[in-house]
Order: C-alpha cells, then sequence, then structure tokens
C-alpha cells in the first residue's frame, strides 16, 4: 500500500512508514490539480496546515482510506466529504500540546512587558526605560476558552505566576474546573471580567467569529487578547477596530484567517504582536506528530484500529 505525505511533514514519519512495509511518498508543495492527478495511486494522505484537502481531491481518491493529519486542527480537510466517501480523517492531538502552550505563555508574558519593542529601540541605541512601563501577571484575571489539553496547560502555568483563572469549557463541568484552580464561567462572565483572553478552541460553525465587536464591547478597557489557536476565531477587522479605540490594549496573535495573512493594518498597528503559525514549530513538536499519524496509519491499515477520528467514520472501507 502507497502513502501520500504532500505536506512538509517531518522524514521521520516516511521512515516509520517504510520500515513497516508501505511505500511512502513526500512530495509537499503540489497544488490541487496536482493532487487530484496523483491521489488515485494512494491509500493514505498525510498533511499538515499547508494543503487544503478539497472534495475534488478526495473523490478522485478511488483507494483513499485514511487521511491523517500531523497536527491538531483539520479544517483545511473537507472532513464532510471523506465521510460521504468512508474516508477516515484522523488527527493528532497530543504531539503538540506542549508547544503551542508554551507559545501561548511566551506571547502572554510578551504582552504584559514591552520585550519587542524595547529591544528593537535598544538596537538602534535608543535608552528608554520610561516608555516600556510594563504589567504584572500577579493578580490579574485570566479568562481561558477551551480547557482542552493546551489550556490546561496553560492555567496551570498562569495559576503558579498568581493569575486569577477563570475558564469558560461548556465540556468541563464546575467540580473538575474547581479542582484545577480554575472558575468556571458563562462565556459573556469571562469576556467581562478578564484582564487577558486567551481562545484555545478549533474553528468551527459555532467558534469562528466567537470574539467579535459585540464581544469587544462587553470587555474591560485596556483587556488584551491571545489566539494561538485556529485563524477566525476572532474577528482581525474587529479587532484592528477595538485597538485603534483604545478599548483593546494589546493582541498576540499567531493563527490567521487567512495564512499568509491578508490583514496588513492589524499586523501594523504597534500593540499587536503577531508571529506567522509558530505555535507547534519546535522540534519536538514535528517530530511527535510525525511518528503519531504514522503509526496512527499502520495500524489503521494493518489491523483496522482507529483512533482520533474526527469525522465519525467508523471503519476504513474497503477498495
Amino acid at each position: 500500500m502507497k502513502i501520500l505525505l504532500a505536506d512538509k511533514v517531518s522524514p521521520t514519519a516516511k521512515k516509520v512508514l517504510e520500515d513497516a512495509g508501505f511505500a511512502a511518498d513526500l512530495k509537499p508543495g503540489l497544488n490541487e490539480e496536482e493532487l487530484v492527478s496523483i491521489i488515485p495511486e494512494y491509500d493514505a494522505m498525510i498533511v499538515r496546515s499547508g494543503v487544503n484537502v478539497t472534495k475534488n481531491i478526495i473523490d478522485a481518491g478511488d483507494k483513499l482510506k485514511i487521511i491523517g493529519r500531523a497536527g491538531v486542527g483539520f479544517d483545511n480537510i473537507d472532513t464532510q466529504a471523506a465521510k460521504e466517501k468512508g474516508i477516515a480523517v484522523m488527527n493528532t492531538p497530543l504531539g503538540n500540546v506542549n508547544a503551542a502552550a508554551e507559545h501561548t505563555l511566551t506571547m502572554l508574558m510578551m504582552l504584559a512587558k514591552h520585550v519587542i519593542h524595547a529591544h528593537i529601540e535598544l538596537k538602534k541605541g535608543v535608552w528608554d526605560r520610561k516608555k516600556y512601563l510594563g504589567i504584572e501577571l500577579k493578580g490579574k484575571t485570566l479568562g481561558i476558552i477551551g480547557l482542552g489539553k493546551v489550556g490546561k496547560k496553560v492555567a496551570k502555568v498562569a495559576l503558579s505566576l498568581e493569575m486569577m483563572v477563570i475558564g469558560f469549557d461548556p465540556y468541563i463541568d464546575k467540580e473538575k474546573m474547581k479542582a484545577m484552580g480554575i472558575e468556571k464561567a458563562e462565556l459573556d462572565d469571562l469576556i467581562k471580567q478578564s484582564d487577558f483572553i486567551s481562545v484555545h478552541v478549533p474553528k468551527t460553525k459555532e467558534t469562528a467569529n466567537l470574539i467579535n465587536k459585540e464581544t469587544f464591547d462587553m470587555m474591560k478597557k485596556g483587556v488584551r487578547i491571545l489566539n494561538v489557536a485556529r485563524g477566525g476565531v476572532v474577528n482581525e477587522a474587529d479587532l484592528c477596530a477595538a485597538i485603534k479605540s483604545g478599548k483593546v490594549a494589546a493582541a498576540a496573535i499567531d493563527v490567521w484567517n487567512e495564512e499568509p495573512p491578508t490583514c496588513k493594518e492589524l499586523i501594523a498597528l504597534e500593540q499587536v504582536i503577531s508571529t506567522p503559525h509558530l505555535g507547534a514549530s519546535t522540534v519536538e513538536a514535528q517530530e511527535n506528530v510525525a511518528i503519531d499519524v504514522a503509526n496512527q496509519i499502520i495500524k489503521a491499515l494493518k489491523e483496522g484500529k482507529l483512533e482520533n477520528v474526527v469525522n465519525g467514520v467508523a471503519k476504513i472501507r474497503k477498495c
């Protein structure tokens, strides 16, 4: 059986697959037309976030049984089209948890301290301590929207920094949150009470534009916003307007509605710390997700065992 690695996945995935007896082709950078032309040869494909697995690609995959996402988010895959064809879509939810949490915490601290701007100015020879007066995280309220594995890690460190942490997650009850040291809140209350707000949810119909003009209007003046989850959860145009109005003091954004981002005005604002989707970009995380997705595909194709399926397919189809 043949596996297509259609994105820039660690070469470790190819080795793991080949050691298990599969033919594995690493072919990143192909466009939709090119993928449509070659996908009929393959039993499974692996992608990261750089490839949009469209209905056209899926429909052309006559032998395709599995689409493996080396990472957590899967909004670049037409999961419904895959489900209709009996193709399992699997992600790897554990491999980059630590990297994403650490990136969030890095951004959190940089929102409190003017590290970037002071660094740039000092490189130019400008010594101005008064201009870059920061704030302390101790005693501030961090609102976390989504307490999955990343959100929980962020909360744990924030609590150790003596922040107050409140959380919104409809799938975790009040007692479980209390055991973690987190106060459970409804979304509107979290929006109103927080000094910092960090989102840790996938992009779905329910979460798209979750943070928008209406929610910005409810927030404290001087709130700081973080998004190291998925682009489109925070409305970029509304965030830009909220920063310009002074309602939002600063924002740290790693993920974008379109990548590369087109919201040049937002990125240009001095109050915005922007990074190019680096949440999972560590050596360790890339190795972890590559190994995880390869092993999941091996188990599925050799043993029929499906792990971390996100589109409701219970077993792979026979071709």
